[in-house]
């Protein structure tokens, strides 16, 4: 006899929707806008009072404020910022790979980047930017030209070396 289903909590859908959409972040192609446009102004931003740490503290990566300087650096080291981190290493999906994946177009391949935590405020004053390096990959087996007809003469080769 199968295992019969618990039904508790089962009024509290409202209040789920409710929390998951106050907990929702930045998705990853909105942070890679923020990233392309202008960064410093995130970490300079204008004090308002309804943020956490009047927003002086953001970790532009995870798009959150923090009440002050011990707590960023403190996220830095976590297991959540890394994580996004090295989400945000590959090229974002766009329209236009939609519209290579329906056949309109030739695929290319995401192009893979380095991306550094962000400097600290002293650091920024010092003169440090944000870094976001794209790393040249080389090229991967279904890059590169495989021709029907080269293999045909090398399959066409070796049954030669055989028959000998």
């Amino acid at each position: 006899m199968p295992y019969a289903r618990k039904k508790m909590h089962s009024g509290d859908t409202h209040l789920r929707r409710r929390w998951r959409l106050r907990n929702r972040k930045k998705d990853l192609d909105e942070v890679d806008a923020d990233l392309k446009k202008n960064p410093e102004e995130l970490l300079k931003q204008e004090i308002d009072l309804d943020k956490p740490g009047f927003a002086q503290f953001y970790c532009i990566h995870c798009a959150t404020y923090y009440i002050n300087d011990q707590a960023l650096q403190a996220h830095f080291r976590t297991k959540v910022h890394k994580r996004r981190l090295k989400a945000l290493e590959v090229e974002p999906y766009t329209v236009e790979d939609s519209l290579r994946a329906a056949g309109q177009g030739s695929f290319v391949q995401p192009q893979k980047r380095k991306m550094e935590t962000q400097p600290s405020l002293p650091e920024v004053e010092a003169g440090k930017r944000i870094k976001v390096d794209i790393m040249m990959e080389e090229e991967k087996p279904a890059k590169r030209n495989l021709s029907k007809a080269t293999k045909y003469t090398d399959f066409k080769q070796v049954m030669e070396g055989l028959g000998k």
